[in-house]
């Protein structure tokens, strides 16, 4: 038996002027987004936006439905409607914001596992690492290198073989 220790490095910005102004630009696509999201049950507002390769920026927000598990989190919407409209153009970036009308998001909001997992694929089949910024409302923005990092031992392909 062994032990091994798995570890990541983030980088964290203490505000949105600290980014490079091309994420300045995304994470305001993904505020925009946010601001549209359907959420009359958790009033917990989340958009995200996608920047691919080739420029283009696609943007997602959450989708709430009274029947919970038939909604869909903004993260997968943006992902899925890129891969949808460009496929075979890989990621490069995602941006996700989040706000409540409850309280103030001032903590940055990471994907939830599902999102997690799906992002993962992508940067799997495109073999090529996507670059994660998550802001809360205010305050920080967290970036992640690498969606694998969030997800270590994540499930992919190979072990449908």
């Amino acid at each position: 038996m062994h032990k091994q220790k798995l570890s990541f490095e983030l980088t964290i910005f203490n505000g949105l002027a600290e980014l490079p102004k091309e994420m300045r630009v995304l994470m305001s696509e993904a505020v925009a987004a946010r601001k549209n999201a359907y959420a009359p049950y958790s009033h917990f507002q989340v958009g995200a936006a996608v920047l691919l390769e080739n420029g283009k920026i696609v943007i997602g927000n959450n989708q709430e439905n009274a029947s919970y598990p038939s909604g869909l989190c903004a993260e997968r919407v943006a992902v899925f409607q890129a891969g949808a409209l460009y496929p075979g153009v890989p990621i490069t970036s995602v941006a996700i914001t989040a706000t409540s009308k409850n309280h103030v998001v001032d903590t940055p909001a990471a994907p939830c596992g599902n999102c997690r997992q799906a992002i993962l694929e992508y940067e799997n089949r495109q073999k090529k690492p996507i670059t994660l910024y998550l802001m809360g409302e205010t305050g920080k923005v967290i970036q992640c290198n690498a969606v694998a990092d969030i997800l270590p031992l994540g499930f992919d392909s190979s072990f449908l073989r």
